[in-house]
This record gives C-alpha cells, sequence and structure tokens, in this order.
C-alpha cells in the first residue's frame, strides 16, 4: 500500500513537472510551483528527486524508453521485409521514425502532448538540445542514419546528416503544435491534427532525403540539362 501510495505521489509530480516545464522552459518553473502543481509538499520533491534536474531528468527517462522502443521495432519490422540485398527504402525508414510517435500523439493527446512539446522546446534549446536529445535519442537515431546509408549507398554523409537535421526540425515543430499553421490556412488545415501530419510528412521528407542525397555527378548533369523549347 505504501509503495503504490509513493508511485501516485512521484506520478503526480512527474506529471506536473512535464507540463510546467513545456509550458515555461526548465528555468521559468520553481520546485516550489511543480509541487504546487501535483498537490504536494514541497519537502517531498527532494525525497523522490535529489534536484530539480534531477526530476528534469526523470520527466524525460519515463517515456523516452517508450517512444524509442516504438521507433525500433518498427524499423526492425521494415528490415525484415527485405532481405540483405534488398535494403528498406527511404519512405519506409522515414515512415517508422515518425510513425509511431504522430500516431501515438494524435490517439493519446492528452497524456503526450506536453511530453512532445517539451522535445520541441528542448531540441531548439542551445543550452540543452546538444546535451539532453544526445543522451536519449542519439543512440536510436544513429540506428536509423545507418539504415539511410544502406538505402542510399552512394551519397555523401554529410547529406544525410543535414537531412536529418531538417526531419528533426519539421518534425518538433510539429510537436509544438503552435497554432501557426491554422492561421495561416485560414483554418484549412490545424497544427494539432497530427493523422494529417502523419499521413504527409514521410513522403515530404523522404523526397528531400532523396534530393539532397542524390549522388554529385547525377545532380549536376540534371542542373546541366538544357531545358526544351
Amino acid at each position: 500500500m505504501a509503495q503504490k501510495k509513493k508511485k501516485a505521489t512521484s506520478d503526480r509530480i512527474l506529471n506536473a513537472a512535464e507540463r510546467l516545464f513545456a509550458q515555461h522552459g526548465f528555468d521559468g518553473v520553481t520546485m516550489r510551483q511543480i509541487m504546487r502543481a501535483a498537490g504536494a509538499d514541497v519537502a517531498l520533491a527532494y525525497y523522490h528527486f535529489k534536484s530539480k534536474r534531477d526530476l528534469f531528468d526523470a520527466v524525460m527517462l519515463r517515456r523516452v524508453e517508450v517512444v524509442n522502443e516504438m521507433r525500433l521495432q518498427a524499423l526492425e519490422r521494415v528490415e525484415r521485409s527485405h532481405d540483405k540485398d534488398d535494403p528498406a527504402t527511404v519512405e519506409e525508414i522515414i515512415a517508422a521514425f515518425v510513425h509511431p510517435l504522430l500516431d501515438q500523439l494524435a490517439r493519446n493527446q492528452e497524456e503526450w502532448r506536453h511530453y512532445y512539446a517539451l522535445i520541441a522546446q528542448i531540441n531548439n534549446s542551445p543550452e540543452f538540445g546538444g546535451a539532453v536529445m544526445t543522451k536519449y535519442f542519439d543512440p536510436l537515431v544513429r540506428r536509423f542514419i545507418q539504415a539511410l546509408r544502406r538505402a542510399m549507398p552512394d551519397s555523401d554523409p554529410a547529406d544525410i546528416f543535414w537531412g536529418y537535421q531538417f526531419l528533426s526540425g519539421a518534425l518538433t515543430l510539429t510537436f509544438a503544435e503552435t497554432g501557426r499553421l491554422d492561421n495561416l490556412s485560414e483554418g484549412l488545415c490545424r497544427s494539432d491534427d497530427m493523422d494529417a501530419a502523419n499521413a504527409r510528412m514521410p513522403a515530404f521528407i523522404a523526397a528531400g532525403f532523396r534530393a539532397l542525397c542524390m549522388p554529385k555527378p547525377k545532380l549536376a548533369q540534371l542542373k546541366a540539362k538544357p531545358k526544351k523549347k
């Protein structure tokens, strides 16, 4: 019974911290504010977590293992459907990377939206982005980059890394749900419509990878090709 109560309190603190970190950033919220939002005494914060940074790391860790495992399983399913001489396509690899995330957000938006908003914020932070994203996501990302290099063996490795940079930016902007898309499209599109994003993003990103990673001699030929009159 005591263990259940301890876990329930810890979960309330993590949920409150996740929401407030996503809304105000790491430096924009205090432990006292988090504990007030969790409905718990501030002394309990240091019972469950040694510091605000430990709490932040716990917020990141409890969900990152879930999202990384989903994407790894999706990639492995794609790769098992191909033999050694027939690597997965760029489209399949990108779909394995983004579909599990966007589908989860579409199905369980209230549970996951603050975590994804926090990821979007961190990924664009010079202070936290490099260190935090490297710590929690780089092993998985490197696995996907290896798959992309097999899919495009003649590409310049630098182009693949730049392609990932652009993919990461598009994905985390989608997580942020800023509402700007709603305004630009005058209501035709909604930034919180994850099903719509999920249906479009893999094809868009894959086309970008293919254009960027096209072998340079072939790209030069296409640029030099005279226009038909």
